[in-house]
């Protein structure tokens, strides 16, 4: 009864320990990203009717630096103990595939919100952004971080070494958020590239969370939810699959 919320809070507390290193510096980075491309950008371009491109940022910045830390959070945790070979302390106590799941989930969720309440605080004075629609941000922050997530879970229990998991953080999680428009509207694309974007499930969770501040989007925000649900769906089966069989946990 005690086994999953243990292993959640175990989660949690390794990310908080060097929350330095685990959120300050997302929260830096998505600053600096901000900074430089409002600056560049933001007299040249107007990505949505009446929203000045700063503001148009910093909903994108934030979901990207939230879908990359949830991503990041179930990944490390998972190499390390397998490197280091902790792992079995996971393997050994009555946990179900469930439990192990639900608590690296959530402690990945917890800390991309983190995350991103963090660059929320940090660009308030320099640029406060409305939330139109508090509930559907809310929705596609949980779709997203979710999705990333168990991804992140994926390529933790697939990887066998740092290497194989920086390649599958760099040519796949990397290019995935750039190209899902966080710095711009799909809308100024040709019709080729925004229907490529639209096969990105992370446009959708972008789009759709950019949605909830301004209630403009590219995508009908009920669509985008089906998409990211779906897709948040698909991951979680594949994770719990692998998870039941054991596949490169149990040799």
């Amino acid at each position: 009864m005690t086994g999953f919320p243990t292993l959640l809070q175990k989660e949690v507390l390794r990310f908080w320990k060097v929350s330095f290193q685990t959120v300050a510096a997302p929260v830096l980075t998505t600053l600096l990203y901000l900074l430089v491309f409002a600056h560049a950008l933001a007299a040249h371009v107007e990505a949505f009717p009446g929203v000045p491109y700063r503001e148009f940022l910093i909903p994108g910045l934030a979901m990207m630096a939230m879908l990359q830390n949830a991503f990041a959070n179930s990944s490390s945790s998972l190499i390390q103990s397998k490197i280091t070979g902790n792992i079995v302390f996971i393997l050994l106590p009555p946990l179900s595939p469930l439990d192990l799941f639900a608590a690296y989930l959530g402690a990945s969720i917890v800390r991309a919100l983190v995350v991103g309440l963090g660059v929320f605080a940090a660009t308030a004075w320099i640029v406060p952004v409305p939330v139109s629609h508090p509930g559907w941000a809310l929705a596609f922050a949980l779709a997203g971080c979710g999705m990333l997530g168990a991804l992140g879970i994926v390529a933790g229990i697939w990887a066998e070494k740092f290497d194989q998991l920086a390649a599958f953080q760099n040519f796949l999680v990397m290019p995935l958020t750039f190209l899902a428009g966080v710095f711009y509207s799909t809308q100024s694309l040709p019709p080729f590239w925004r229907a490529v974007s639209k096969l990105n499930p992370f446009f959708y969770a972008i789009d759709g969370f950019r949605y909830g501040f301004f209630g403009q989007s590219d995508v009908d925000p009920a669509t985008s939810l089906a998409f990211a649900t779906a897709a948040f769906a698909v991951l979680s089966w594949i994770t719990l699959a692998m998870l039941r069989r054991g596949y490169k946990l149990r040799h």
